[in-house]
């Protein structure tokens, strides 16, 4: 005989709780300090529910407490009915002043580099009490924690075309190449591309952006001298001491050479720009302290200036 599902008059809601904190910390006593709960008051509330649901839901393995396929089916729309009601529960307008929320944002290098100091002071001087907690975006899987609403927003490059989330193009930013200010190639105000396959190259092996093609066409295309790969956070260093060059996204160059005796030259012949979005969930598209965040986002974006010497 096929199993009665439970009516969820029966169940108490504050179970289902206690089941997406131990879906997401994996532990019952990580939970349990998520909910201001003790252990055992977790370990409780979970006998009850694999009772009422007849699963085990968790079985414990070297990883943790490890869901079963009933719990992997339970997540999703156990995760958006806790969202959904903690959104409902949330006033009609945002007050930045008073606000004391966080917001996990997920941001690949360019967007680390050029943006979030930006965003960090704007939000600072309108929202004290606010929390944000950016992740740097390539050692995580962005989508997956979207969906399960452990992030709040991801900004940088995305071509994600699906009917759950809404993405915003912020700008589009051209290469140019970045070398110390007394470089042969400083000498002119464009980069050939046949001056460029003769330089040695610094390619940045933390960052997409680094290892971008330095032309158009993909046939007799001039091989680039790769002499170094380095990680964004030692590049300004290497090429204020070196002969390498780094092709580099202009706004990223502009903060390199800030602080550092180098210089930035335009390409003759650049590479397709590279486009910055921000993404999210479709559903959050109203939610009032969401789009606070993200207009305050596009906000720092329109005070980017191209401004500094070459």
């Amino acid at each position: 005989m096929k199993k009665s599902a439970p009516r969820l008059a029966s169940i108490d809601l504050n179970l289902l709780v206690v089941f997406d904190a131990v879906m997401r910390e994996r532990s019952t006593t990580r939970a349990g300090k998520r909910l201001g709960l003790s252990q055992p008051a977790v370990s409780h509330a979970l006998k009850r529910l694999r009772h009422m649901l007849k699963d085990e839901l968790f079985v414990r393995g070297p990883l943790g407490m490890m869901p079963t396929p009933r719990a992997e089916q339970l997540t999703m729309p156990v995760r958006a009915a806790m969202d959904g009601l903690q959104e409902a529960l949330e006033p009609d307008e945002f007050e930045p002043g008073t606000a004391t929320q966080s917001f996990k944002v997920a941001v690949d290098n360019y967007a680390a580099i050029v943006l979030v100091a930006r965003i960090a002071a704007n939000v600072a001087k309108l929202a004290p009490g606010l929390r944000l907690d950016f992740r740097p975006s390539g050692t995580l899987n962005v989508l997956d924690l979207l969906d399960r609403s452990e992030l709040h927003l991801s900004v940088g490059a995305s071509d994600v075309n699906a009917e759950r989330f809404t993405r915003k193009r912020l700008l589009q930013d051209e290469f140019v190449a970045v070398m110390r200010r007394d470089h042969p190639l400083s000498k002119d105000e464009l980069v050939s591309k046949e001056a460029l396959a003769d330089a040695r190259h610094l390619e940045i092996s933390s960052a997409q952006f680094g290892n971008e093609t330095t032309g158009t066409e993909t046939s007799a295309r001039p091989k680039r001298q790769t002499g170094i790969r380095a990680p964004i956070l030692s590049a300004a260093r290497i090429l204020a001491t070196s002969e390498f060059v780094c092709v580099l996204p202009l706004k990223v160059a502009i903060e390199m050479t800030r602080s550092r005796e180098l210089a930035y030259r335009g390409l003759a012949r650049p590479p397709k720009a590279i486009e910055t979005s921000m993404l999210w969930l479709r559903r959050l598209d109203n939610q009032p302290a969401h789009a606070w965040l993200r207009n305050e986002i596009a906000k720092a974006v329109d005070s980017l200036t191209e401004g500094g010497s070459r």
